[in-house]
C-alpha cells in the first residue's frame, strides 16, 4: 500500500499561521492596544492647537506627514526591535528558524502586527483630519504610499539589524535612541530641512527617515524639502531622488541586517 501524504502548507499560508499567531499576542496586551488607538487620538487633537504647517498650507497633509513620520519610528522601529529582542532571549526565533519557516518568513510574520497597526494608526488620523475639516485634496497618491510602504520596509529592517547590538527588550530604549534622535531632528519631521543652511540640509536628505518625509510632503503637501509648492509635474520631477536614497537604504538593509541578525542569545 502507499502511503498517504499531506501535502506541506505554502510559504504564504505558514507565514500567515505565524502573523496570526503574533496579532493575537499583540491583542492580548491591552496597553500597546490603548496606546495604537491613544496616540492617533492626540495627534488629530492637536490640530488646533499646534496649527501644523501654518497658513501656506493645509493643516491636515502636514499632520499626515508628521503621523507618517512619527508612527514609523516611534512604533514600527522600537516595537519591532523590541518584538525581536524578546522573542530571541526568549528562544523562540530559534525554534522557529529550526522548522519549514526560512529566516525570512520568521521576520516578515513577526513584524506583520506592528506594521497592521502602523496603517491602523495613519487611517485613524486621516479620518480624524476629515472629521475635523482640515482635509485637503493631495497633489499625488502614489509618492506618498511608496513613501509609506517603503518606509515600513526600511524600519524592519534596520530594527533587525539594530538588534545586534541590543541585548535585552529593555536596553532597546538605549539603543534605538540615536534613529529616533536623528529622524525627530534631522529628517523634516519636526523641523524642515529649509530651517537649516543649504548645504547642511542636502546632506540631511540622504539620513534614512528624510525620503519617506519628502515623499510623503510632496504627494499629500505639494512642497518640496526646501518649501517650494508644487503640483503634480513639479511632485513628480521632486521625486528622483528621495526615491533613490530610499532604494539605497533598503539595499544596504537588505544586505546589512541578515548578516547581523542574531537568532539566539548570548550565552
Amino acid at each position: 500500500m502507499t502511503a498517504l501524504t499531506t501535502p506541506a502548507p505554502s510559504r504564504l499560508r505558514r507565514s500567515l499561521v505565524l502573523a496570526g499567531a503574533e496579532t493575537r499576542l499583540l491583542l492580548r496586551n491591552r496597553t500597546a492596544v490603548v496606546n495604537s488607538v491613544l496616540m492617533p487620538l492626540l495627534l488629530v487633537a492637536a490640530v488646533r492647537l499646534l496649527a501644523v504647517g501654518g497658513e501656506e498650507t493645509a493643516t491636515g497633509p502636514r499632520l499626515l506627514v508628521t503621523a507618517t513620520g512619527v508612527t514609523l519610528v516611534f512604533l514600527t522601529y522600537y516595537n519591532l526591535v523590541t518584538t525581536f529582542v524578546a522573542r530571541r532571549e526568549e528562544l523562540v526565533l530559534q525554534r522557529m528558524r529550526t522548522g519549514e519557516l526560512t529566516e525570512a518568513e520568521v521576520l516578515l510574520a513577526t513584524s506583520v502586527p506592528t506594521l497592521l497597526v502602523t496603517v491602523g494608526q495613519l487611517l485613524l488620523v486621516a479620518l480624524g483630519v476629515l472629521v475635523l475639516g482640515e482635509w485637503a485634496a493631495p497633489v499625488d497618491v502614489v509618492l506618498p504610499l511608496a513613501g509609506l510602504v517603503g518606509g515600513a520596509a526600511l524600519m524592519v529592517l534596520l530594527a533587525a539589524a539594530s538588534t545586534a547590538f541590543t541585548r535585552t527588550a529593555e536596553s532597546a530604549q538605549i539603543t534605538t535612541l540615536p534613529l529616533v534622535l536623528v529622524a525627530t531632528a534631522a529628517s523634516g519631521l519636526f523641523f524642515p530641512l529649509s530651517a537649516f543652511p543649504d548645504e547642511v540640509g542636502q546632506v540631511l536628505r540622504f539620513l534614512p527617515l528624510s525620503p519617506v518625509v519628502e515623499l510623503t510632503q510632496l504627494g499629500l503637501v505639494g512642497r518640496t524639502w526646501d518649501g517650494d509648492a508644487v503640483d503634480l509635474a513639479g511632485a513628480w520631477a521632486a521625486a528622483p531622488l528621495p526615491l533613490l536614497v530610499l532604494a539605497g537604504w533598503l539595499v544596504a538593509g537588505a544586505v546589512v541586517a541578515p548578516r547581523v541578525f542574531r537568532w539566539a542569545p548570548r550565552r
